[in-house]
């Protein structure tokens, strides 16, 4: 039976004619599906549904979702995250709040950076964001300095510091957060020399959001990253809670800020 898809001319030049015309007909693609956006049922006889291509270096992952939740697309992914998202497909990783991440690669010491997603709401609005945290001290390259430059380094990137969290972050040039089947995947910071993006943070395994901040993400398709040294914020249970060591933090002048585009679904 043909299928009511959606595929975009930069998915149908990567998979080839032959296979999209083979998908519309209904050969190679399913009737029913998760949604790789919201995780929720679709059925591709039913409603229209958008061809979602995940591209790694050497492999790719055609994937589906609801018209209504993304457009058809390719999205570019490396390919340890691209195996992240096959796992997340098969249920083979754990659904959590926040995890720790892959030391950060612009210091010599082995401090993690802890992330944690949750909504901000700003001017009567939701927003999803990202809280950084280190677990330890962050130096320069080569430096014997025990002071803390994590603030520092990011103000040099381009962060804001954040005097009232009422107001949006400003922009950010050349970043963006990584969802992939509907899961956090990475922060990518700018290349050097115009080489592509780099993780700037990536996680040990994809990180689960809520449905909620997925919908606020979809929505608005920038995230808002938010980072304070270490023992700042904490792990808070709950997002008023969250809010409130947002707000110590940037009364303390030791809160950075800035928004980015959403890339990926």
């Amino acid at each position: 039976m043909p299928r009511m898809l959606d595929v975009s001319d930069d998915v149908r030049a990567e998979i080839g004619a032959e296979e999209a015309d083979r998908l519309l007909a209904g050969e190679d693609a399913p009737g029913s599906y998760d949604c790789t956006s919201c995780r929720t049922p679709g059925n591709s006889e039913q409603e229209r549904t958008s061809t979602v291509l995940f591209v790694g270096e050497e492999t790719a992952v055609l994937a589906f979702a609801h018209a209504t939740c993304i457009p058809s697309q390719v999205v570019p992914v490396s390919e340890e995250q691209l195996r992240g998202a096959v796992r997340s497909i098969t249920g083979e990783d754990a659904r959590t709040a926040s995890a720790p991440a892959a030391p950060i690669p612009t210091t010599d010491r082995q401090a993690t950076l802890g992330i944690t997603c949750g909504l901000v709401l700003i001017k009567d609005e939701l927003h999803p964001a990202l809280v950084v945290e280190p677990n330890g001290p962050i130096a320069r390259p080569g430096s014997t300095s025990v002071e803390d430059d994590f603030l520092p380094l990011l103000l040099e990137h381009g962060f804001a510091p954040v005097t009232d969290m009422n107001l949006l972050p400003a922009p950010i040039k050349g970043w963006s957060a990584l969802l992939a089947m509907g899961k956090l995947h990475a922060v990518l910071q700018p290349g050097t020399a115009g080489s592509p993006q780099s993780a700037w943070w990536q996680a040990h395994q994809p990180l689960a959001v809520s449905d909620g901040w997925r919908t606020a993400a979809n929505k608005t398709h920038t995230v808002l990253m938010y980072a304070a040294p270490s023992g700042t914020i904490g792990h808070q249970p709950r997002e008023d809670l969250m809010r409130q060591a947002l707000e110590q933090a940037a009364a303390n002048h030791l809160l950075v800020a800035a928004s980015m585009p959403l890339a990926g679904t």
